[in-house]
């Protein structure tokens, strides 16, 4: 179209525009997204990495959390819970037939009928809900199956007071209506018998218990005098009444029943043949003697609560499990009034809960600190590298070069035989920070060597930046992804060697106030059969945080580096 069409269109063919015909620039709806964010919202759409993730918070908030509710110590031992189950409060109160401190046992009938006499005594039933089926094994033997409570079978204990404390214990059973304190047979006429001085082990036992009878005693004429014997039935096997049976000392040491069978038997003594009217046992093979236990009853024999030792002290037959209120709400005043191990105790009587949470701890805090240093010094070395390049670079990749090239295995050796009466915790920072930073020092100089010649650093070099202020202003924020992508995940690495060291017994961080995962696997290692709850917690606690590292590790790489990512939904 010419020019003179423009001058000459007519005047009518213009009109006004209105307010809806104006185009303009829109405003931007969005807002500007800062570079964690973004990452963020890369990593969150790996539902594997933030499931993984969510992981290792747990684990980080129960080994800070852990110690500090527990009402037990790393320190805190107690030789008569050796190996108790794991309980949980609330199974245990509903019954349940899991996480209640209970174990399934099949034993023979003497180790059955000793855990059922310990409740018979006490009240305190070891035996679950007094539950049991009977089996016979290949040889015709009978066998028992029953849930047994691993916090009551103590039974009684032996323990010395004086006189001040045993009178605190009476006045705690009176106003808690709880018996603690359980009688014994008199020590002076107890040891008079020619059973105690054969066997004094088992005599000694405070779970084998008498049942005191009056008896006439056997004249030499084979008649019955009356004089009063005591009757020592093994009351952890059957105990049926019947007639009785005198050895050669005149003491009564069996029972039969009324047609001249043998009521029971025990492993140390056993007889078979028949009484004649008088009660006395005719072609009777002797082999022992029965064991000695006790329960309350009539006798010559007193019962003692309290037998005088040497000074003010008293030795006093205690139910442990009783006496263990006792004690922590009297004596301790910690409030415990009941033991308790919800991941069950070691075979040290420790309680694997709080170990567990402060041997987290430790690696937690071990790992951390060594990953800072090391990428604090790692960032420094190698920004310097990266940046001014040439014989610097040279010189100093070689002195890390023959750094990396010691075995950490000779580090950590070297150190233990140079440092002896260093702590081995001390060691291990050192030998982990001696070689730990090479990584993070090759990770930074790469980026170093990638941005240094982009534009925007070549503009700031031209605006007269300083050699410090455009690596740490410029480069230095862009290469913050792969820092931070390094610093995360060489912390599992370093629990695991940790742990690895911990369970050869390279290093020992078992202390009075202080362990390691790896100590507590190698611990358990012998008690793996009998007992695998004692090595399932620490074992659980290192497969969940490599496992959980692992898939964060991926998802934080894509995070902070997009051209690593895989397809995006």
């Amino acid at each position: 179209m010419e020019r003179t069409e423009y001058i000459n269109i007519p005047k009518e063919k213009f009109r006004l525009a209105e307010n809806r015909d104006m185009k303009h620039d829109k405003k931007l709806e969005t807002k500007p997204v800062s570079y964690f964010k973004d990452a963020w919202l890369r990593f969150r759409k790996n539902k594997g990495s933030v499931f993984a993730f969510g992981i290792i918070v747990l684990l980080v908030l129960f080994s800070i959390i852990a110690p500090m509710v527990s009402p037990y110590t790393v320190e805190y031992n107690d030789n008569n819970f050796n190996n108790a189950t794991p309980r949980n409060g609330i199974f245990y109160e509903l019954g349940w037939d899991f996480w209640d401190g209970y174990e399934k046992k099949v034993v023979n009938e003497k180790t059955f009928l000793q855990d059922n006499a310990i409740g018979i005594e006490t009240g305190d039933l070891v035996v679950k809900r007094n539950e049991f089926t009977t089996s016979k094994d290949q040889n015709g033997k009978l066998l028992y199956t029953y849930r047994k409570d691993t916090y009551q079978q103590t039974g009684c204990i032996l323990k010395t007071f004086t006189e001040e404390e045993y009178l605190a214990i009476q006045a705690y059973q009176d106003e808690n209506d709880v018996q603690v304190i359980y009688p014994a047979v008199n020590a002076l006429k107890k040891t008079n018998s020619s059973w105690e001085k054969k066997y004094p082990t088992e005599a000694n036992d405070p779970n084998r218990w008498y049942k005191m009878m009056e008896i006439p005693a056997k004249t030499a004429d084979g008649g019955l005098s009356k004089t009063k014997k005591q009757i020592v039935p093994d009351i952890y096997q059957k105990n049926e009444k019947g007639k009785i049976v005198y050895d050669e000392d005149n003491n009564p040491i069996i029972l039969f029943n009324e047609d001249g069978s043998v009521a029971y038997q025990h492993d140390y003594r056993k007889f078979s043949g028949k009484l004649d009217e008088n009660g006395v046992v005719t072609s009777a093979s002797k082999d022992g003697y029965v064991s000695k236990m006790r329960i309350e009853g009539e006798g010559v024999y007193e019962y003692d609560y309290a037998v005088k030792m040497q000074g003010n002290m008293y030795e006093v037959r205690v139910n442990y499990y009783s006496y263990y209120g006792y004690y922590h709400q009297e004596v301790l005043k910690d409030g415990m009034t009941k033991p308790s191990f919800i991941f069950g105790a070691t075979q040290y009587g420790q309680d694997i809960f709080t170990r567990l949470g402060s041997g987290a701890r430790l690696s937690f805090l071990l790992a951390i600190s060594v990953s800072l240093v090391n990428m604090l010094v790692g960032a420094i070395y190698g920004a310097i590298e990266g940046y001014y390049g040439g014989k610097l670079d040279l010189f100093m990749e070689r002195f890390s070069d023959i750094l990396s090239a010691v075995p950490f295995m000779i580090v950590i050796s070297l150190l233990k035989f140079h440092l002896g009466n260093t702590g081995h915790l001390t060691i291990l920072f050192i030998s982990f920070f001696l070689t730990g930073w090479i990584g993070m020092a090759a990770r930074v100089r790469m980026q170093f060597y990638r941005f240094k010649n982009q534009e925007y650093v070549l503009a700031a070099r031209t605006l007269g930046a300083s050699d410090r202020r455009i690596m740490f202003k410029h480069i230095f924020p862009n290469s913050l992804g792969t820092i931070i992508t390094g610093s995360i995940l060489s912390i599992p690495g370093m629990i695991f060697s940790e742990s690895s060291l911990s369970y050869l017994g390279i290093i020992n961080l078992e202390t009075g106030s202080m362990t390691s995962i790896g100590n507590m696997l190698a611990s358990a290692r012998s008690e793996l059969y009998m007992t695998p709850h004692i090595i399932v917690p620490p074992a659980l606690f290192i497969c969940l945080l490599m496992l959980s590292f692992n898939l964060f590790g991926n998802g934080l790489r894509d995070a902070f580096n997009p051209s690593l990512r895989g397809s995006e939904d």
